[in-house]
C-alpha cells in the first residue's frame, strides 16, 4: 500500500477520458482555434500525462515517484523506438491506435513534452495525496 493510501480508480478513469479527449482534439482539424504552440506540443504532453494516469490506474497504491520514474522510462522508450523503422512496426504505426500510441518519427522536443506531461501528473498527484494526510 502506498504511503497515503490508494487512488480512486473511478476518478483516474474519468480524468483519463478527459485527457484523451483533449489530446485527440489537439490532433484534430478543430485544433486550429488553439495557439500554434499549443497545437504543436499539447498532443505529446497530454499523451505523457495519460500514460502517468494509466500507470496510477493500474497500480493505485504506488508512490507518485515510482509512477513518475516508470512513466519517463516508458515514454522515452516509445520515443526512441521511433528510430526503428521495420515494416512490421510501421504497419502497426499505420493504424490509428498504433500511431497514437507509438508515434511516427523521433523528435527531441517530444522528450521535453513527455517530461512536462509526466511532471504535471506527478505534481497534481503528489499534492492531492499530501492533502489527505
Amino acid at each position: 500500500m502506498g504511503k497515503h493510501g490508494r487512488r480512486s480508480r473511478l476518478k483516474l478513469f474519468l480524468l483519463l477520458l478527459i485527457v484523451i479527449a483533449a489530446g485527440l482534439f489537439s490532433r484534430s482539424g478543430h485544433a486550429s482555434v488553439l495557439p500554434e504552440f499549443v497545437q504543436e506540443y499539447a498532443g505529446d504532453t497530454l499523451w505523457a500525462l495519460a500514460l502517468y494516469i494509466c500507470l496510477a490506474f493500474v497500480s493505485p497504491a504506488a508512490g507518485a515517484g515510482e509512477i513518475f520514474f516508470l512513466s519517463v522510462v516508458i515514454s522515452f522508450a516509445v520515443e526512441f523506438s521511433q528510430l526503428y523503422q521495420a515494416d512490421w512496426i510501421n504497419s502497426v504505426r499505420d493504424t490509428r491506435p498504433g500511431g497514437l500510441i507509438l508515434g511516427f518519427g523521433f523528435k527531441w522536443s517530444d522528450l521535453l513534452c513527455y517530461i512536462a506531461g509526466i511532471l504535471t501528473g506527478f505534481v497534481i498527484d503528489s499534492r492531492r495525496r499530501n492533502l489527505r494526510k
